[in-house]
């Protein structure tokens, strides 16, 4: 009788535990905000939001020029195509060595070098002449760039707790949707007016102005504890991860929409609707500022869906799930509607990318822990970033096959919702991956590592 009263009270001790900690997680995530965040980082995480909207802009700059530079260089749809594509390759292909520097040196100074070599390259486009020129010009654009998001994700999940990670990457989300909305208002303006040679010029020029205040509030890596013990994971132990494969699926369903806007939006608005340059200028904007609107608003709310006792995994699939199926649906509509009603469903496709793009990198920070961030992204944005050169070059075949742009339109919708399905099927909870640690050395959980994030 003693040995079954023993046993039962170490039940019930054993339940007031779990009942503690789960008090103890509850209690952690309602901390003050600022609680949740490296001290000084959101004015870094303001310069980050600038630097993706300059990226962005530098990126999508040749789309806006597109009607001109195609007149002007003889182009066929074909060769616009490749032109368009040319970034993705050296940038798909640069992401998992970008992903190893990210992990292994200072973020701060490979961010940083990254950067002035797109900005140089975008400077360096205004005084280039000839097909061949280009296409070597955004191959190099392709190279500085590729930096850009592994250091992302390297910073937010290092420095940004997961109950503050939604609106984190909302930021970064609202830079990359404005910076199409950026280019396309004001470059389209611009070029109409001035011509597109000065336009790259001062984007270039400008852009080197944003290094100054990232080297003077971006901290610099501590050095690493001699204690520490460090993951032995590499590339073929994420690529083990059914999680990661799950993915690099979703990525990949997520930017072959995103991107089939930003290279032959504004061109399917001049020649495929008949808009003005202006009128292209303003309704293209107007898709990509309802991207940025919505990133901000449900990035905001998933995060207080968690703080509010909701698991991670349903918060974060949720928002993408739905928002990937809306916008496969939107896009269809966009391309059989009456020239009213295409701006309005294609502001719809801009609203459910917005969303979708938040919980993607939110998951994807969650799943490989701050050590193994750099390379995970490396790794996913690999294989997502194939939709770079692929919806471009897809939509100017296309084009010089049927002549209007119906099945870019239909094709982009399928693979949007094809997503969906990734999510359900393939990426499993969302929670850190255990990697293995270096048995020689104790353990060392980063300030926002899981471990630390759920004591009490």
């Amino acid at each position: 009788m003693i040995s079954n009263r023993l046993a039962l009270f170490r039940r019930s001790e054993g339940v007031e535990s779990h009942s503690f900690a789960r008090m103890g997680n509850a209690a952690n995530l309602r901390r003050s905000p600022s609680q949740h965040v490296t001290p000084g980082m959101n004015r870094v995480l303001l310069l980050l939001t600038l630097s993706v909207l300059i990226n962005y802009i530098d990126r999508s700059n040749l789309s806006i020029a597109a009607p001109l530079l195609k007149d002007e260089l003889g182009l066929s749809g074909t060769q616009l195509g490749t032109l368009l594509s040319a970034f993705f390759w050296t940038y798909a292909l640069m992401q998992i060595p970008a992903g190893w520097l990210v992990d292994r040196f200072d973020v701060k100074w490979v961010f940083a070098l990254g950067f002035l070599v797109w900005s140089s390259a975008t400077a360096v486009t205004a005084v280039l002449h000839g097909f061949a020129a280009w296409l070597v010009i955004r191959v190099i654009l392709g190279v500085g760039e590729s930096i850009a998001f592994p250091s992302y994700g390297k910073i937010l999940c290092s420095h940004f707790h997961e109950s503050r990670r939604g609106f984190a990457n909302s930021a970064i989300q609202v830079g990359l949707s404005l910076g199409p909305a950026f280019g396309i208002l004001v470059g389209g303006t611009v070029v109409a007016r001035f011509g597109w040679r000065p336009f790259f010029l001062t984007l270039g020029a400008l852009g080197l102005l944003w290094l100054v205040p990232w080297l003077a509030w971006m901290p610099r890596r501590e050095p690493a504890s001699a204690t520490a013990a460090q993951p032995r994971a590499g590339i073929l132990d994420i690529l083990r991860q059914r999680s990661a494969w799950g993915m690099c699926i979703c990525h990949f369903c997520l930017n072959y929409p995103l991107y089939f806007l930003v290279t032959w939006l504004p061109f399917y608005l001049v020649r495929g609707r008949s808009f003005s340059m202006n009128h292209m200028a303003r309704s293209g904007a107007f898709v990509f500022l309802m991207s940025a609107v919505s990133s901000t608003i449900f990035g905001k709310l998933s995060d207080r869906w968690i703080v509010a006792g909701a698991s991670i995994t349903r918060v974060r699939k949720t928002v993408v799930i739905v928002g990937s199926l809306l916008m496969g649906a939107s896009l269809a509509a966009a391309s059989v509607v009456s020239d009213a009603l295409c701006i309005p469903m294609l502001a719809v496709a801009g609203a459910c990318l917005g969303a979708s793009f938040c919980s993607l990198w939110a998951v994807s920070q969650t799943l490989a822990g701050p050590r193994m961030i750099g390379r995970w992204v490396g790794v996913q944005n690999f294989v997502g970033n194939f939709a770079g050169p692929v919806a471009p070059a897809l939509t100017g075949i296309l084009l010089d096959k049927t002549g209007h742009y119906y099945w870019a339109f239909f094709i982009a919708a399928a693979v949007s919702a094809l997503g969906s399905l990734g999510w359900i099927f393939i990426v499993g909870p969302v929670e850190e991956v255990k990697w293995q640690l270096d048995p020689d050395h104790g353990d060392d959980s980063s300030a926002f590592s899981t471990s630390e994030a759920h004591a009490p």
